[in-house]
């Protein structure tokens, strides 16, 4: 990433978040400074804003976020779904202040509809904002207004920066595809990065001789460039034929109100290929069964995308920066079942 890149981005995601106008913005940052949500969100937008970051704890914790906001009067709040999701868990959650919160970016994964419902009524976040980017691109390429509806927070990550382009395509022909329709997210701009440092095969593979950066996701964008994401080509399951996006599951899986997370992966099958695996948090004190959740979908998705495995777990495997690992999560639950071929 050169210095363009990652200026530019903080200039206008600062712009986006309205930080141009704004009194006074102390942005509560738990996201670490060593991946670009952290340090070009906040440490480079710090520097052209002149806004104030404060560092809620040395290591993660959901309990010191809402603290901080409250000893600090943050007005902003960054941070990854699951960390909301830890937030939104504290048992104590309902006797912090977090009024001075006007709002706030979830980003670095999927970002389910339910959740920021909940982050929005339950922590008050009315100005509660959803982006999407890649590090190879400075990292944000869409982002939601803070004056946005609901529908277009729960339902979309945004519109396109300023400066920007974005097409979707047909990824095996490379063909621009209608608005609407699925395929492959791609970007350019000033955004694109230079290039892997000392792989230019892998560089390569990634950016087209005319600039535009293959995002390796799926998505589709209407005519006033909302982005709606239906999840990682390499995500996708193939169970028998039909094509599987985990996230529109785990979006659905969501609305139960059992469930406090939701992680979908494929696993392998002798039959099908493969087969759609819910690996499912539930909200403390809660009981559920995997008959449960399959009734709760049958006739609200798509058969073959009723989960035919569905587990129970405590937690994820997570990068470090609050990812979900879903290879590793993958791994672990073919182990788990016995599925593993020899």
């Amino acid at each position: 990433l050169s210095h363009h890149n990652i200026i530019n981005n903080a200039c206008f995601v600062g712009r986006r978040m309205g930080y141009d106008w704004r009194l006074n913005t102390r942005i509560c940052l738990p996201v670490p400074l060593y991946h670009c949500f952290g340090s070009v969100g906040g440490g480079i937008i710090m520097a052209v804003y002149g806004c104030s970051l404060v560092f809620p704890s040395s290591g993660y914790s959901g309990k010191s976020n809402l603290a901080a906001v409250e000893s600090e009067r943050c007005t902003f709040i960054y941070g990854t779904p699951t960390m909301y999701v830890d937030m939104l868990a504290q048992p104590d959650l309902a006797k912090y202040d977090l009024s001075s919160l006007e709002g706030g970016i979830m980003a670095g994964s999927p970002c389910p509809a339910e959740l920021v419902n909940k982050v929005v009524s339950n922590m008050g976040i009315k100005g509660l904002t959803i982006g999407y980017g890649t590090t190879e691109n400075s990292p944000v390429t869409f982002l939601a207004s803070p004056m946005d509806n609901m529908e277009r927070k729960c339902e979309t990550v945004g519109y396109i920066m300023e400066h920007l382009e974005a097409k979707i395509v047909d990824p095996t022909t490379g063909e621009v595809l209608p608005l609407g329709m699925k395929g492959e997210i791609m970007v350019r701009g000033y955004c694109v990065m230079l290039e892997y440092w000392g792989d230019p095969s892998k560089t390569s593979e990634c950016i087209t001789k005319d600039g535009w950066y293959k995002t390796g996701d799926i998505g589709s964008m209407d005519a006033y460039s909302y982005l709606k994401i239906d999840g990682r080509s390499k995500d996708m399951i193939i169970r028998g034929g039909e094509n599987v996006y985990p996230a529109e599951i785990e979006q659905f899986l969501h609305t139960h109100p059992k469930v406090k997370e939701a992680q979908v992966v494929g696993v392998e099958d002798v039959r099908m290929g493969e087969e759609v695996c819910a690996c499912i948090k539930l909200v403390d004190g809660q009981e559920s069964s995997p008959e449960e959740i399959k009734a709760f979908c049958k006739g609200q998705i798509s058969h073959f995308k009723i989960p035919r495995y569905v587990l129970f777990v405590t937690d994820y495997p997570l990068t470090i920066t609050g990812k979900i690992q879903k290879h590793k999560l993958r791994e672990e639950v073919e182990k788990q079942l016995g599925l593993k071929r020899k």
